[in-house]
């Protein structure tokens, strides 16, 4: 499915190609901390289909506490959270999914992760997988 996205103020707009029925839910500390939020929403899209059409976004590189590094995208104009990759050669895109515009035809999450992080008062539809950790 092609997809648009932007920023919250439109200085940054993206394309893409994904695979609906592909969000997950993490509920690590910090996607809580990066989103402001009680969890971040997530759809993968491969790098041959992710285009920017406006903008160039700002980037941080964030370092997990497995060593892992990640480049984390976001429009330094309004502060939205626009996605996440490798810091080198990246092969996916982990689009925020309220940048996207047609979010509401995207489904429901296929998972969630890092649930011994999840705030009580949260809770997913039934059938959803469930991780505790990273998968």
């Amino acid at each position: 499915m092609k997809i648009q996205g932007e920023c919250y103020c439109g200085a940054i707009a993206y394309e893409a190609e994904v695979e609906p029925g592909t969000i997950t839910v993490c509920h690590c500390a910090d996607c809580q901390m990066q989103s402001g939020s009680a969890f971040r929403a997530n759809m993968p899209a491969p790098a041959a289909g992710f285009r920017l059409l406006r903008g160039t976004p700002r980037t941080y590189v964030k370092t997990a506490a497995s060593g892992n590094r990640r480049l984390l995208a976001f429009c330094e104009v309004c502060g939205s959270s626009l996605y996440a990759c490798a810091t080198e050669d990246p092969q996916v895109y982990s689009l925020r999914v309220g940048t996207i515009k047609q979010r509401h035809a995207l489904g429901v999450p296929q998972r969630e992760i890092w649930t011994q992080r999840r705030l009580d008062w949260v809770g997913l539809p039934d059938g959803v997988a469930s991780f505790e950790g990273q998968p």
